[in-house]
């Protein structure tokens, strides 16, 4: 990411603030305020507009998605890591919102069936909490375990919104 073309923006959830980064190319990384301060960047002019469209669009996105009116992120996205991490970034981004998965089922969904332990790992690093949906990642039993710095009261309230959300749409 240029250090001349990036824009951070804070986003208010009802869990709590959000920032993120973007660049023209899309959004780099995200994350909970209350876990960890946005990444410093180097002072600059101005972004250009281009990236400032992909910052407002991934705002506007993540309201609509706590406002129950979005289930699925179109902003573009570039998290950066790991040939593995990647996989299994792109294996989370295709869990149905509302769905379950566990560790195992993304293992073998990348076509590592004994990498639940890495798995686990590449969730904990993901850089796009809630435009990648590690939060819809839990334990073989079910049990909810390990999000953003072990804060499950925020995978709970994630999970617990997008099933409101899915009860709202199934009403007649």
């Amino acid at each position: 990411m240029s250090n001349q073309d990036w824009v951070i923006a804070t986003v208010s959830t009802p869990v709590g603030g959000m920032w993120l980064v973007a660049d023209a190319e899309g959004v780099v990384e995200a994350g909970w305020a209350r876990l960890e301060p946005p990444p410093v960047r180097e002072a600059r002019a101005s972004a250009r507009p281009e990236t400032l469209a992909v910052a407002e669009r991934a705002v506007e996105e993540l309201a609509l998605y706590f406002a129950g009116r979005l289930q699925s992120f179109t902003v573009p996205l570039v998290p950066r890591g790991t040939p593995f991490q990647m996989a299994v970034w792109a294996s989370l981004r295709a869990i149905p919102f509302g769905a379950r998965v566990s560790y195992r089922d993304i293992a073998n969904a990348v076509g590592r069936p004994r990498a639940v332990r890495a798995v686990g790992q590449a969730n904990r690093a993901n850089p796009l909490p809630v435009f990648i949906p590690c939060h819809r990642v839990v334990g073989a039993d079910g049990r909810l375990v390990g999000y953003a710095g072990d804060a499950v009261d925020l995978k709970s309230w994630l999970l617990h919104h997008e099933a409101r959300v899915l009860r709202a749409l199934a009403v007649p």
